[in-house]
């Protein structure tokens, strides 16, 4: 595995280590680490840095969707087009093309069920190549960017059957 790739597994695990912190790990100059990082960012490799949030610790009310687009595509509109038309909505923390039975992946976030309800169907159902939507509402989280979320509250008893 080259440098470049083994310094962004240790900035993915950690965002916040500092050069000197992703040096010491890897044995590289916190210079080189630097001049990596800066390179891959410069080509885009890395678009930014984010913080994983537990929404449901918090007191306010956040809702998270999965919504399930379908599409009909003809000459002059490709996936691209659509995607750009639906990127740009702040409700959208997420956005993939996929395989299988639907076309497009959104990870929604609002901060009511209407809200994200309304969202769909005011600014994503219209959009004319859009020809199903189905929205699943995230219940609770497990697992999110790699990192699994404890409710500190295990239960480590040992089963007992008679």
């Amino acid at each position: 595995m080259d440098e470049r790739r083994r310094v962004l597994d240790v900035l993915c695990e950690d965002a916040r280590y500092t050069p000197e912190d992703i040096a010491r790990q890897l044995d590289l100059e916190p210079e080189e680490v630097a001049a990596h990082v800066e390179a891959l960012e410069d080509a885009g490799v890395v678009r930014g840095y984010t913080a994983v949030v537990d929404w449901a610790a918090l007191d306010d009310d956040v809702v998270q969707a999965k919504v399930e687009l379908n599409v009909e595509l003809d000459r002059e509109t490709g996936y691209e087009d659509i995607s750009r038309r639906i990127a740009k909505f702040d409700e959208v923390t997420a956005f993939q093309l996929v395989s299988g039975d639907y076309d497009f992946a959104l990870e929604v976030r609002a901060d009511s069920m209407n809200d994200v309800s309304r969202f769909v169907s005011e600014e994503v159902a219209p959009i004319p190549e859009v020809t199903q939507t189905v929205t699943h509402y995230v219940m609770d989280t497990y697992k999110d960017a790699g990192i699994e979320f404890e409710d500190g509250e295990r239960d480590d008893r040992l089963s007992y059957s008679p």
